[in-house]
């Protein structure tokens, strides 16, 4: 794979798990992790992490693979429902 593919069954051009989660690991150019929310720097404007398959990926991000109960059917719904996971913990 590719810096720029998705993994498993992720829906390419998704990047909901890049925007909505909180991410408090250090990630390039956001030392300080990310708030919720907050898209990530490293996902480029098509929504494919510039990241993957890079060692300096953080290791939340690599283990976060697609669920169909938390990512529903289309992006909008895996942004809400990440969203609420987030405010719940």
């Amino acid at each position: 794979m590719t810096a720029r593919q998705n993994s498993g069954g992720c829906r390419p051009g998704c990047g909901a798990c890049c925007i909505a989660p909180s991410i408090s690991s250090p990630i390039p150019d956001m030392p300080a992790g990310k708030p919720a929310g907050v898209r990530c720097t490293q996902l480029d404007a098509d929504n494919l992490c510039r990241l993957f398959g890079d060692p300096r990926r953080p290791a939340v991000c690599a283990h976060f693979d697609f669920d169909p109960d938390l990512c529903g059917e289309h992006r909008d719904q895996a942004l809400a429902r990440i969203a609420a996971l987030e405010v719940q913990t």
